[in-house]
């Protein structure tokens, strides 16, 4: 550790503030105990916040573990005559036991039914003490005769602050180790997490333990401190004590548990002095700081010094190196497998949701090494199948065997272990972690050994190769030390991809890896794919058909469920069932299609949106500056650029969800600049946002009620627009696919009125025929409001828009009419990134000519 760090470390900002405190008490002639309750609770709040801020976890009834150590320590001096450091230690070693015992138990459920049982067994605890008079001493506790060995008050405040600096430097340490990363990932994604390997339960009971260890010494010394034990602490009345501490100092941050402490215990202080009922004067004070401070105490400070964020660890992420080494996938180890034995077989593997069958009967066969495609329509099971495989849903019926060991029964984490790494259709990464953190928890769960809980891995160069160099062949080196919750889409893609690449798995399932992309990177992308296709095998999910037919060594095409067609590329593509199926193409005989021509906005509409010298951005840094742009009625505009010019952060301002630093934003022309994101909806501005983001838990037709409001759309008038949505009605949305969720996602910003649609990568992860009936419907949006495309795929928003607008770094770079840029391929070049190649055959396929080449 530096110097530099050393006095930066926040366990000598707790000793010097420990310290402090205790030196002004003596100094106005006041008990120093109060300042050794302080040094305690900041202990209790520091193993409470242990589980909040990097596990997500809220536990209620943390009382059970503090209260149960005052009484261990007590009972060990009462009852056995033991002396104070015996009885303490006994104490701390009898509630680590229970916490890994009682944890065991309790973190089989998560979120509030982990909240409640902690607090019951809590109350049960409680009950238990209030009511075993002769070994606890009932409703008057265990008292304490003497302390010999800490007699003095000032020598027993300097041991527990030693103690609690100690935690804290152990503590942090723990949160700055291997196994602190995982735990951050972990309260982040846990579905994430276990597909990287990591076992997620174990990671919650080890943290569980500590914290109930770290709360068990707060405990005893409480115990200590007044000579006694008492049932009171255990009740549901105050187990939440060391919750509403951290809260009030502030749960993402490490410190916050001692601001909280001093303001609680303070607080407590002055007004049960003054009022028997003081608590009618607290909670005000609580609800008054949560609603103009939700950071706790510790943001305060923060944001009165100019910065934000999160302090549960350092910000600083290692220097990048001088040399990286590009990237070259290692060949997997096949020992004891033939050479031609195929890396995955599933046989009859069958899914059923209820009436609605996913998989029936599917046998799947993947080489040792090659691309293998796995196409089909929205709906077709592509996803389900992946998550079959890795374990995220088990199978009704049929085997999965991975280099010939059945997987069926096999834990996520263990089937990853064994070689089977994948990346999400939906991005799935750690948002509060830097894309740093996110690819080093990676390359460390890849090697399957357990956590470190003592090392630092930002500490060890040698282990930051792999990180680097995955972060170099994905594009991503300058955002290495961005918070993932700041990037644009389309990078959280390629972290993504990255993250799934970190292991160098014997078999890799990338799941839409080119949606959201822009050409470039969907090139470098490609490029990956083949390189990794030379050693080990790739099962890929993908609407890009023609990059599909130019990758694969083998289609399987998957139609209701069922395999309808598995074999070369050539040869599934001409399969006329595979065209009507899934590129949506004519039967024989059938007359082709006229290509419908988009209707032309009127010159001299109104304008319904304007914005002027518009700049917004994240975290003190801008995204979009001098933003100016316009739309008219009737109008359909497109938005373009590549991966993170600020396509995204523009909507958002439009919306409201994003504070703009400066310009004007106009609707209608009012000015709406600082109006907040629901009065923007009810004065008709409507965003359909990647990634759609319907509630999962409901219907398609609750979704769409829920948003419904008077002057929107009718039900019947969606399902003439998508008829798909009526036979989905009673569908739960999370069974949905990426298709099917886009429609539903549109239909819902119709159900209010609107004068503007931001429609945000609306052909993201579509069938070729799904994305031929979403253009149809953007056609008809028109009919009663204005419309925004944001679309990777320029060819495909080009060919709607009457304008278009192309950001470059933050700024306006060409704004006009569509038909210029779509016409001009040097400028989509320059402007997009995209290939005078590539825009040829994105044109060409716009015009009916959807066959393999």
């Amino acid at each position: 550790m530096s110097p530099r760090d050393a006095l930066r470390h926040p366990a000598l900002v707790v000793g010097i503030v420990l310290a402090a405190l205790a030196a002004g008490v003596r100094f106005a002639g006041m008990p120093v105990d109060v300042v050794t309750q302080i040094a305690v609770y900041t202990l209790y709040g520091l193993g409470v916040n242990f589980l909040i801020g990097y596990l997500g976890l809220v536990p209620f009834g943390a009382s059970l573990y503090f209260g149960v150590a005052s009484y261990g320590v007590a009972i060990g001096m009462g009852h056995f005559g033991g002396s104070e450091a015996a009885a303490f230690a006994g104490a701390v070693l009898f509630t680590t036991v229970l916490a890994l015992l009682s944890g065991f138990v309790i973190l089989r459920r998560r979120g509030v039914y982990f909240s409640l049982l902690t607090l019951a067994c809590s109350q049960l605890a409680f009950e238990i003490a209030y009511r075993w008079t002769d070994f606890t001493g009932g409703e008057n506790g265990l008292q304490i005769a003497t302390r010999p060995e800490f007699e003095s008050a000032g020598g027993f405040a300097a041991l527990v602050i030693g103690v609690v600096v100690l935690a804290c430097v152990l503590l942090w340490g723990i949160a700055h180790s291997s196994f602190g990363r995982r735990m951050q990932a972990v309260r982040d994604n846990e579905r994430r997490a276990s597909c990287l390997g990591i076992d997620v339960f174990q990671v919650k009971l080890r943290a569980f333990t500590i914290a109930g260890a770290a709360i068990g010494v707060a405990g005893a010394g409480m115990a200590l401190l007044l000579r006694g034990a008492y049932a009171n602490p255990l009740s549901w009345q105050q187990a939440g004590d060391a919750v509403l501490m951290v809260a009030l100092g502030g749960v993402d941050h490490f410190l916050g548990a001692l601001w909280g402490a001093i303001a609680f215990i303070v607080l407590e202080n002055k007004l049960s002095a003054w009022s028997e009922n003081w608590w009618l004067y607290f909670a005000p004070i609580i609800i008054v700081l949560a609603f103009v401070n939700p950071g706790g105490i510790h943001g305060l400070f923060r944001r009165l010094r100019g910065r934000g964020g999160r302090t549960l660890t350092r910000e600083q992420i290692p220097p990048v190196p001088a040399g990286i080494e590009e990237y070259a996938p290692d060949a997997p180890e096949l020992a004891g497998s033939r050479a031609d034995a195929p890396v995955l077989e599933v046989r009859g593997l069958s899914k059923r949701f209820g009436s609605i069958v996913t998989q029936n009967a599917i046998d799947l066969r993947v080489a040792a090494r090659g691309v293998h495609s796995v196409i089909g329509p929205n709906g077709a099971g592509k996803t389900t199948l992946f998550n079959l495989l890795t374990g995220l849903l088990e199978p009704d019926a049929g085997s999965i065997r991975l280099r010939g060991r059945e997987l069926v029964g096999v834990a996520p984490h263990r089937r990853t272990r064994l070689g089977l790494s994948r990346s999400f259709q939906i991005v799935s990464v750690f948002p509060s972690l830097s894309v740093f953190e996110n690819l080093r928890v990676a390359v460390e769960a890849a090697g399957g050994r357990a956590a470190s809980m003592h090392r630092d891995p930002y500490r060890d160069p040698r282990g930051h190769a792999r990180v680097w160099q995955l972060l170099a062949a994905v594009g991503l080196l300058e955002r290495a030390s961005r918070r993932c919750e700041d990037l644009a889409h389309g990078e959280k893609r390629l972290l993504d991809i990255a993250m799934s690449l970190a292991g160098d798995a014997p078999l890799l399932l990338l799941d839409e890896p080119l949606a959201g992309l822009s050409e470039a990177d969907r090139e470098r992308v490609g490029g990956i794919i083949r390189r990794i296709a030379r050693t080990r095998s790739v099962l890929l999910i993908e609407h890009d058909i023609d990059r599909v037919l130019a990758l694969s060594e083998r289609v399987t095409v998957l139609h209701m469920g069922r395999v309808i067609a598995d074999g070369a590329p050539a040869e599934v593509a001409a399969d006329p069932a595979v065209r009507e199926a899934y590129l949506g193409a004519r039967v024989p005989g059938q007359s082709a299609p006229a290509r419908q021509e988009r209707p032309l906005a009127p010159g001299e509409a109104p304008e319904v949106l304007r914005c002027r010298g518009l700049s917004a951005g994240y975290g003190g840094s801008l995204a979009i500056r001098d933003i100016d742009f316009e739309l008219r009625a009737g109008e359909v505009v497109a938005l373009l650029g590549r991966n993170g010019v600020g396509k995204t952060t523009l909507l958002k301002t439009w919306m409201g969800m994003l504070r703009h630093v400066d310009g004007q934003l106009e609707l209608d022309g009012q000015d709406i600049v600082r109006k907040p994101s629901f009065l923007r909806r009810r004065l008709g501005i409507a965003l359909v946002p990647e990634g759609r983001r319907l509630f999962p838990n409901l219907t398609v037709a609750e979704n769409l009620r829920l948003a419904q409001r008077p002057g929107g759309a009718r039900f019947a008038e969606v399902c003439q627009l998508f008829p798909k949505i009526g036979v989905l009605a009673r569908a739960r949305a999370e069974n949905l696919s990426g298709g099917e969720r886009q429609m539903v996602a549109i239909a819902r910003a119709l159900m209010a009125p609107s004068k503007v649609i931001l429609l945000d990568e609306p052909f993201e992860g579509l069938a070729p025929v799904v994305v031929a009936e979403v253009k149809a419907a953007v056609l008809k949006l028109r009919e009663f409001a204005s419309v925004v495309i944001v679309e990777h795929n320029a060819e495909e928003a080009l060919e709607l828009a009457d304008r278009a607008y192309v950001l470059v770094n933050g700024r306006v770079a060409f704004s006009g009419p569509a038909r210029e840029l779509e016409q001009d391929r040097g400028l989509q070049e320059r402007l997009l990134g995209i290939h005078g190649e590539d825009a040829a055959r994105g044109a060409a396929r716009h015009d009916g000519t959807q066959q393999a080449a």
